[in-house]
């Protein structure tokens, strides 16, 4: 653990110590503000039918950097060390290959964890100014922080996979957004082909996947178990290919 616990604070220090986690966390900072903007501004003109976080998780604007958000926060990690050769020396040091695959994992999930507070100081500053509370309950706000880091477990994931397959940032980056668009666009099969297009059963597993539906459950406040597990057994499943990919990638170096 020891180990574990020096290369995590590394990789952590890569966000935090550089101009390119500080870019990447204004540019979330402003498009959340935007995304609650113009939820607002919809207020003006029709009532309030869903709470605050959840209508501002709604617009295509969260959707679109939502998912280039990933490319962005996982296209260094094995990338960049694979290019300038830093991925064979450390490879090379008495360390297991999962104590390197769960620090760089671990480090971007808590990066894009700390993402999310200014959402949370959205709503508090929305909450001071106009001197009402906020159209949101502590049970809704819950609900949809637990899903944005389920959903962030599995798609970080996925972009440390695709890091781990090449030496290039930009390839790694469209990989990732390939799949996460593809996970996004097959959740979206039943309301673009029909309900009954390919029977009962395929239509479950595309709403049993769907992003969305799962943002929409819990912003009402509404834990179920099935999100938590189908996040979390991908995630592990996800890790499982990397942890082999690099360690292939070792042994053959």
């Amino acid at each position: 653990m020891r180990i574990l616990h020096i290369l995590f604070k590394k990789e952590l220090k890569q966000y935090f110590c550089t101009p390119f986690g500080w870019v990447v966390f204004a540019i979330i900072m402003f498009l959340q503000g935007l995304c609650l903007s113009s939820v607002l501004e919809q207020y003006d003109k029709r009532p309030v039918v869903n709470n605050l976080l959840l209508d501002s998780l709604s617009t295509y604007i969260f959707t679109i950097y939502f998912l280039f958000l990933f490319p962005l926060v996982t296209m260094k990690l094995f990338s960049e060390e694979e290019r300038s050769g830093t991925l064979e020396t450390l490879m090379t040091a008495p360390i297991r290959t999962w104590h390197v695959v769960l620090s760089k994992y671990f480090a971007a999930l808590v990066f894009y964890c700390c993402l999310w507070i200014p959402l949370f100081l959205h709503i508090k500053i929305f909450s001071f100014f106009s001197s009402t509370p906020a159209p949101l309950n502590g049970g809704q706000m819950t609900g949809i922080f637990v899903i944005l880091f389920l959903i962030g477990t599995f798609f970080i994931a996925v972009g440390c996979l695709a890091s781990s397959l090449t030496s290039s940032q930009i390839i790694a980056a469209i990989v990732t957004f390939g799949l996460l668009a593809f996970h996004l666009v097959l959740g979206l099969v039943p309301g673009m082909m029909g309900e009954s297009f390919s029977g009962a059963a395929s239509a479950q597993f595309f709403h049993y996947i769907n992003m969305g539906e799962h943002i929409n459950t819990f912003g009402q406040g509404l834990i179920d178990s099935r999100p938590f597990v189908y996040y979390l057994s991908m995630t592990l499943f996800t890790l499982l290919l990397t942890h082999h990919v690099v360690d292939y990638r070792r042994w053959k170096n």
